[in-house]
């Protein structure tokens, strides 16, 4: 496999290493379909440009403190 395929998709646990939160946070935000994923059979995969597209939303929602 090439580079390029190996990173279309990680996992979870990749995901939420990325995202700096456990994976118990990752599994609430994508119950609740706030985060996007691919489910391919029982697996769940994300895809990490729409993580970089979901944390530039959440840019746009803060609150400044």
């Amino acid at each position: 496999m090439t580079k390029t395929i190996e990173t279309l998709l990680i996992t979870a646990a990749e995901a939420a290493k990325s995202l700096s939160i456990c994976e118990r946070t990752l599994w609430g935000l994508t119950k609740t379909q706030e985060l996007p994923c691919v489910r391919i059979g029982r697996s769940v995969r994300y895809n990490p440009t729409d993580l970089r597209v979901w944390i530039e939303g959440q840019k746009s929602l803060a609150q400044p403190i």
